[in-house]
C-alpha cells in the first residue's frame, strides 16, 4: 500500500500573498489594495478619529506598533500622533511597495509574521482587521506576545447581535463571519485577562454583514 500523503493547511504567508495577487479584496488600480475596510470611507474616517484621540490623550507621544498594516491607507493618518510608527505585514512585495510609497518621518516598515516572530518594543499595538483571518492556534500565539505592550487597540468584523465566538478556521481562507462567528479574545480558548477593557467604537454595516468594533485594552 502506498503512503498517502498528508496535505497540510496552506501556510498564511503564501494564502495572503495569493490574497494581493488575485485582488480577492477588490482593487482600485492599484499594486496592492486590503479591501473596503481600509477605503470605505465611512469605517476609516470614524477609526482614524479615535485612535487620534486616543493618542493625542498623551503628553508623550507613544511609540506604536502596527500588527497587520495591509496597504498603510488608514495608518498613514496615524504617524504624525505617534513618537514612532512601526509597520508590520507577512506579504514582502507589499512592505517593498509601502516603502517606495510611504516615506514619512518616524514611519518604519518591517516583513514579519507576527504569529511565528519576535515583535517590535512599543507602548501601543494595533491589530486591525487581521485576527479574524487567522487561525485560533495562530490567534493564540499573537495574544500571547501582547503583554509587551501597555496598550492593544483591536479591530474586529463581528456578526451583528449574539453569535458564538471563536469557531477557527484555516488561516487566509476567508473570516469567521461565514460560519456566523467572530473573535472574542476574552472567550475560550484564548482567555485574554487585560487590566482593562473599553471600546472605542462601533460602526454598523448592516443586519447581515455585522458590526466592526474597535476596543482598547489596558494591559499594565
Amino acid at each position: 500500500m502506498k503512503n498517502k500523503t498528508i496535505k497540510k493547511p496552506w501556510p498564511t504567508k503564501d494564502a495572503m500573498v495569493q490574497v494581493y495577487e488575485k485582488n480577492l479584496w477588490g482593487t482600485n488600480n492599484t499594486a496592492f489594495y486590503s479591501g473596503e475596510g481600509s477605503h470605505n470611507t465611512n469605517i476609516v474616517a470614524p477609526y482614524v478619529d479615535a485612535v487620534i484621540s486616543f493618542l493625542n490623550s498623551f503628553k508623550d507621544p507613544l511609540t506604536v506598533c502596527d500588527l497587520g498594516c495591509g496597504d498603510f491607507n488608514v495608518g498613514k493618518e496615524l504617524v504624525s500622533y505617534t513618537n514612532k510608527y512601526t509597520a508590520i505585514d507577512i506579504v514582502p512585495g507589499l512592505i517593498e511597495h509601502n516603502k517606495a510609497k510611504f516615506k514619512i518621518e518616524k514611519l518604519e516598515f518591517q516583513c514579519l509574521d507576527i504569529s511565528e516572530e519576535k515583535l517590535p518594543q512599543a507602548d501601543c499595538a494595533i491589530i486591525r482587521q487581521v485576527l479574524q483571518h487567522l487561525s485560533n492556534a495562530e490567534i493564540l500565539k499573537v495574544v500571547n506576545k501582547l503583554s509587551q505592550y501597555k496598550y492593544v487597540i483591536l479591530t474586529e468584523h463581528i456578526p451583528n447581535g449574539d453569535f458564538e465566538p471563536n469557531k477557527d478556521i484555516i488561516s487566509g481562507q476567508g473570516t469567521r463571519l461565514k460560519k456566523k462567528s467572530g473573535i472574542d479574545l476574552m472567550a475560550p480558548p484564548f482567555y485574554y485577562d487585560p487590566k482593562e477593557e473599553k471600546q472605542l467604537l462601533s460602526v454598523f454595516l448592516s443586519e447581515n454583514n455585522g458590526v466592526i468594533v474597535t476596543s482598547l485594552f489596558t494591559i499594565f
